[in-house]
């Protein structure tokens, strides 16, 4: 008699089968049509539902992953704000999700549109900035603004954030900019779990203070707004930042109470058991805690994970069903996947569920003899079986996270996060019992992260890797596979070079007597990274605005990290504007040990100052500053420093904020060595921005403008870019191409990279009727100009 599995339609080659069908869909240049996407979603159910065998059910199950996936991502771009609407102005009126984050003088929040009065935002979901504000935004509160719209979007780096790409995951049609902030209405008071959450966290601060209270409130109610950039860092440098704020082993535990709890009553009550099954009744009772505890998490991925994984196996028992954990597993990742197929898109995705599945996989393997030998070995698995994806996801390794971890973890899950929920359920009876609870929780945070700095001072920052290919993460995973395979298997030790790859990649650093230029997409500033065969130099470091945005921060030192450049021998700054030196504190905090230099007047003291006549050599790459003279006095932006980069007579000019008069005495003093092949275009192409004798004098192969995506200013303005395109020159926007690495050698200047481009990706589609746009049109046809 055959013996049918349990729940085969549902089961892990399913999961794993449209799991790799919804990711495809993640690196597709373009989408197919709803016209084409709906119907293949319906053959494809209809497949699925009547194909018995696995291989034809698996593939039925990919074409349903794909097919999903291309209607719901179809569906949210077709949702975005159109960039022909960019700038427009808007009176919504919609209802606050989530916590908003408060600080620097602004409050940032989703907003979900219930009415508008332009079409089309209805429905969707913007992201509010309010800029010195007058009164606090309360989670779950309706509000009626002006708001000043824009697609979603963000400079592309290495290294750094697709802001698209997560806007498309979040479901974010656009962002807004509150205006006239007195006309802003509230419409209703603040309600729902995320105000409750608000309020808590709150009382919680109250009792404990703003920095002593941060990881209660991250820990009880899922309010990690309070921790800062350097908690952060010393989180990722000891590899626990998925214990802050609530993971998924803390919904299990409270589910496991919440189990407990209900068989403590059937025992002090037998009544109950002639009225409900125990098994049943503790089965609801931990659904229900797990439930209750992931909504006061704010329903973060790998609470939603564990969530669904606890009803699957619950779900299971309750029907008397045969289950396992792989099976839950597999049902979360499949219910998972059919509530929202681009969660594949969230880093926290992949670190939850490959955690588990490699925990499910090897720990039978083992033969525990003791906790501490099963704790360690956890802390091995996790280590090493999800380290590719880290260095996929953060391009970083922590040498001392399984130490960290093997303190961290129990503290934190046994005994801080059961005092943040006892001080929660007590506050409403015995409000200093909760005080003390909470407490307790924030004197053991305390001892833990003073440990935890401990580490850092000796372990350093981690391991920082340079951004890894698809197939070295794929190697590096195999190398993973084969390391944890059973005792006895032979060759083990192979499996270390399938990791080196990923820890030892190429660089494709230029050869000797050559030299790469990659101007990073930083908006409106400058950030332009120079390297040579064995030296690296950065020539200004990114903006900094007062609205806590740090292009130093946020890009530079990512990307810097993302082309695995560890050390930095050389900074110059051009001039002290923020467009310029903002990022400057950022980059030194990450490479101390590199050489500033800057104009006279403008550099701080251990500061080198940049002038004419100075020279060196790296790599046969001659390197000098044309600009300012010694003993110039500072004036601004006319006092820039201005490098000449040049191999085998072939010109990189890089001219920071000279204006006019600057750019002729420069054609004065150096005349036919300002000739160029690669050039910074000065002032960003602003009006009067370039002098006719530079423009005769340079006559750059191509020119790059280093500006905000539609730049409030209006730049680069089209009648510079004219100008320099009418001297044959290729132009470059880094708004509309991201970063740009060129490679200068003998033979000429070539483009490397293109980052907006290469690879394409749907969600970054250019736009094609923005306002300006044909500037970066002319671009396109401009750049095949001139290559030689």
């Amino acid at each position: 008699m055959r013996t049918a599995t349990p729940l085969p339609p549902l089961g892990p080659g399913v999961a794993v089968a449209m799991l790799a069908g919804a990711t495809v869909v993640q690196a597709l240049p373009g989408l197919p049509p709803a016209q084409v996407s709906l119907p293949l979603l319906v053959l494809a159910l209809l497949a699925f539902a009547r194909q018995d065998s696995v291989s034809a059910r698996a593939a039925a199950a990919l074409l349903v992953g794909l097919a999903w996936a291309c209607v719901v991502a179809g569906s949210r771009m077709h949702a975005r704000l159109p960039d022909a609407l960019v700038g427009s102005q808007a009176q919504v009126e919609g209802r606050v999700l989530g916590l908003p984050d408060r600080g620097d003088g602004a409050q940032r929040f989703d907003l979900r549109v219930d009415h508008a009065d332009q079409p089309g935002l209805v429905g969707a979901i913007v992201r509010v900035g309010w800029y010195g504000p007058r009164r606090l935004v309360e989670p779950g509160s309706r509000w009626r603004f002006d708001l000043r719209l824009k697609p979603p979007r963000g400079v592309l780096n290495p290294g750094g954030v697709d802001v698209e790409q997560r806007s498309l995951a979040a479901g974010r049609a656009a962002t807004g900019t509150v205006l006239r902030p007195r006309s802003a209405r509230v419409l209703s008071g603040g309600r729902g779990v995320d105000d409750w959450r608000d309020r808590m966290s709150a009382r919680i601060a109250d009792a404990l203070g703003a920095r002593g209270g941060r990881f209660v409130q991250a820990l009880a109610v899922g309010d990690t707004r309070q921790l800062d950039d350097a908690d952060w860092e010393r989180l990722r440098a000891t590899g626990l930042t998925h214990q802050i704020a609530i993971s998924g082993f803390h919904v299990g535990l409270v589910a496991g109470f919440g189990a407990l709890l209900a068989r403590g009553l059937f025992a002090l009550l037998p009544v109950l058991g002639r009225r409900f099954a125990r098994p049943q009744a503790s089965a609801l009772a931990a659904c229900a805690a797990a439930g209750m505890y992931c909504a006061m998490a704010g329903s973060a991925l790998p609470t939603q994970r564990t969530l669904l994984m606890i009803v699957a196996v619950l779900a299971a028992r309750l029907t008397r069903r045969a289950s396992s954990a792989g099976d839950g597993l597999s049902l979360s990742l499949i219910f998972l996947l059919a509530l929202d197929p681009l969660s594949v898109l969230f880093p926290g995705f992949w670190l939850s569920f490959a955690g588990v599945a490699w925990l499910l996989w090897c720990l039978p393997r083992e033969s525990i003899a003791s906790p501490l030998r099963g704790l360690l070995g956890v802390q091995w698995i996790a280590t090493i079986g999800l380290l590719p994806l880290t260095a996929l996801f953060f391009g970083q390794a922590s040498a001392s996270g399984p130490l960290a971890n093997l303190a961290g973890v129990p503290l934190i899950s046994l005994a801080v996060v059961p005092c943040c929920l006892f001080g929660l359920l007590m506050l409403p009876v015995n409000p200093p019992l909760a005080e003390a609870s909470w407490h307790a929780a924030a004197w053991m945070m305390d001892a833990l992260w003073s440990a935890l700095g401990w580490l850092q001072e000796v372990g350093g920052n981690g391991l920082f890797l340079s951004e890894p290919t698809l197939a070295a993460v794929m190697l590096a995973a195999a190398g993973a596979f084969w390391w944890l395979l059973p005792r006895g298997t032979p060759g083990k030790w192979l499996a270390a070079l399938l990791w080196l790859p990923l820890v030892w990649p190429a660089l494709h650093r230029p050869p000797a007597g050559a030299f790469d230029v990659e101007f990073l997409d930083v908006g409106h500033g400058a950030a332009v990274v120079v390297t040579t065969q064995r030296h690296a130099l950065l020539f200004d470091a990114g903006p900094a605005g007062s609205r806590g945005q740090d292009a130093g921060a946020s890009a530079v030192v990512p990307a810097l990290r993302a082309r695995g450049i560890g050390r930095l021998d050389e900074i110059i700054v051009s001039q002290g504007g923020r467009d310029h030196a903002g990022g400057l504190d950022a980059v030194r905090r990450a490479y101390g040990s590199a050489r500033v230099i800057g104009p006279r007047g403008w550099a701080r003291p251990g500061m080198g100052i940049c002038s004419r006549q100075q020279r060196w050599s790296w790599d046969g790459v001659e390197f000098r500053i044309l600009h300012p003279p010694p003993e110039f006095p500072y004036l601004g932006k006319d006092s820039s420093c201005v490098l000449r980069v040049s191999a085998g007579g072939r010109v990189a000019l890089l001219p920071g904020d000279i204006g006019t008069v600057v750019q002729a005495r420069l054609v004065a003093i150096e005349g036919p060595s300002l000739r160029s092949d690669l050039l910074l275009a000065p002032r960003y192409g602003g009006r009067g921005s370039v002098d006719a004798a530079f423009l005769e004098a340079t006559q750059p192969a191509s020119v790059v403008f280093s500006t905000a995506w539609h730049d409030r200013g209006g730049l680069p303005r089209e009648d510079v870019v004219s100008r320099w395109a009418g001297q044959g020159a290729s132009v470059w926007v880094t708004a509309s191409t991201g970063a740009l690495r060129f490679r200068i050698d003998p033979t000429g200047c070539r483009l490397l990279s293109e980052r907006r481009r290469q690879p394409r990706r749907f969600w970054r589609e250019p736009p094609t009727d923005a306002p300006g746009y044909a500037i970066e049109h002319a671009s396109e046809d401009l750049r095949r100009v001139r290559t030689d």
